[in-house]
């Protein structure tokens, strides 16, 4: 960078643009950002990076602002920040986490083993941007470049050794994670979502393997219990990418580094004990804070991404079996005592993680499974009558009700998921649509749950906001339930 132009910060936000920093403007689906380059100069930018097009509209509006030009400006906004504020990620401890279902949790396992080893660790991902004390609600799974390489300078600042991410699909196409050579990249699973964006299956893995280059991860840890895990892991071996982990926590026959046995869930903490067993005849005896053989996954992958970055097994195993009441991930607000029933607030919102939700809180349920859910508008309207077909044939009771709408007309999607609920049950047995609002269903969920019985609402999970009709309301469904669990049974302390 020339000197006449050394900058304090990078920005490809107007309205984040400091004094004395780059504005990083970029083509964007509907707009583009050098629309706003003269809020950005305004605001004190020294200069402008963009292409072409947008060069023409910076020489327009802001003819004295020195510009930049490049191909592709999000290619190089991630490398130039982290230039500017000195590679920060160097001096951190890293992980990020991708694949469909699972990034959030398994983040949260890594980032209570991080600092259980470090003493702190910095989080970004689809709940919250946290660097010690300081935590805000975070606007996307992967924040833009520039902010993260500010978050990770920050955390060195503050002293904070490792970081724990999530990559979403978007991000990693998108540029968001360029400039990050994370220590362990770990993968999930691959499950139907996405396709307005990615458009085939194909399509959705070809962007989830780019994190796991040379430019991006040092190491990858994947699980390999479905077909698109095992078709990674092969696709970087046979190139010789990076060294990669497999992991299986499901029983089968995949070839495999680090595979789990003897899961058992508890019935009265839903915790679930494991055996992980690994390549060096380890024997690794762990327990998972959640229900179900879906979070052991997420709880396998998350104790070989910690001991590939240099945590001793011990510390893992022991900061694993506290990570629990993750923000919308097999949430528990009510445990199942004093004549209450248990509450959960998950975010499963596709087919195979309504599933796999499903079948782990059935171990966890004498009683009842009530599920209370929706399905999203304006994305993949496919997955609306699956959703319904998988509710109707592993829950009990059913409680309809709208998750994002957005500018859909709710009363379609609901009919779409019960479309696919009238293939198991042509009567509608035990199923129950509210149409008012979404905290009703919630309500109704709690006062119809027994003792015995177990009510899991799915699909936004630790989502600030319900999108209706264009106008962003505050909604959580987590205090609602709560709400409406001490309407029903008395103060409830935090499970």
């Amino acid at each position: 960078m020339p000197e006449a132009l050394a900058s304090d910060g990078v920005s490809v936000d107007s309205s984040d643009v400091r004094r004395g920093e780059l504005f990083v403007a970029l083509p964007g689906f509907t707009r583009h950002g050098a629309e706003f380059a003269p809020e950005a100069v305004a605001a004190g930018a020294i200069a402008v990076v963009t292409d072409e097009a947008g060069a023409d509209m910076v020489r327009a509006s802001c003819p004295q602002t020195p510009v930049l030009i490049v191909a592709d400006p999000r290619a190089v906004a991630g490398p130039l920040a982290a230039e500017v504020y000195h590679h920060p990620a160097e001096r951190l401890t890293t992980t990020a986490v991708t694949g469909t279902n699972g990034k959030t949790t398994t983040s949260y396992f890594n980032d209570a083993i991080l600092t259980a080893h470090l003493g702190g660790c910095m989080v970004a991902g689809t709940v919250e941007l946290r660097v010690g004390g300081l935590a805000i609600e975070s606007p996307r799974t992967t924040v833009e470049a520039p902010v993260l390489q500010r978050m990770m300078a920050l955390a060195v600042e503050e002293g904070v050794g490792a970081a724990s991410l999530e990559a979403s699909s978007h991000a990693i196409v998108l540029h968001r994670l360029d400039g990050t050579v994370v220590d362990v990249a770990g993968f999930t699973n691959l499950q139907r979502d996405h396709l307005d964006f990615h458009k085939t299956m194909e399509g959705y893995l070809d962007a989830k393997a780019q994190l796991f280059t040379p430019e991006r991860a040092r190491r990858g840890v994947i699980c390999v219990d479905d077909q698109w895990g095992r078709r990674l892991a092969d696709r970087i071996e046979r190139a010789g990418l990076i060294p990669v982990d497999r992991v299986r926590a499901y029983p089968g026959d995949a070839s495999a580094d680090w595979w789990v046995s003897d899961a058992a869930v508890s019935m009265t903490d839903s915790a679930t004990t494991f055996v992980l067993h690994g390549p060096d005849a380890e024997h690794i005896e762990a327990s998972c804070p959640l229900p179900g053989l879906v979070n052991v996954q997420n709880a396998a992958l998350s104790l070989v991404m910690a001991m590939r970055a240099g945590v001793p097994v011990d510390t893992a195993v022991a900061a694993l079996a506290t990570a629990h009441n993750i923000p919308g991930r097999m949430q528990r607000i009510t445990q199942r005592d004093g004549g209450r029933g248990t509450c959960i607030v998950d975010f499963a919102h596709t087919p195979d993680a309504m599933e796999l939700t499903l079948e782990a809180v059935r171990q966890i349920t004498p009683g009842r499974l009530i599920v209370v859910f929706g399905s999203d508008g304006d994305r993949d309207r496919g997955k609306r009558p699956m959703l319904g077909r998988v509710a109707a044939r592993l829950a009990d009771v059913l409680v309809i009700t709208d998750e994002n709408p957005r500018s859909e007309d709710p009363q379609k999607i609901r009919d779409a998921i019960l479309e696919g609920v009238r293939s198991v049950r042509p009567d509608l047995a035990d199923v129950e649509e509210i149409t008012t609002w979404r905290g009703d269903a919630v309500r109704r969920g709690v006062e119809i749950c027994g003792p015995q019985d177990t009510v899991i609402v799915t699909g936004k999970g630790h989502e600030p906001f319900q999108e209706v009709a264009g106008e962003f309301i505050r909604y959580n469904d987590a205090p609602v339930m709560r709400e409406a669990a001490e309407a029903k049974w008395g103060p409830v302390t935090p499970a």
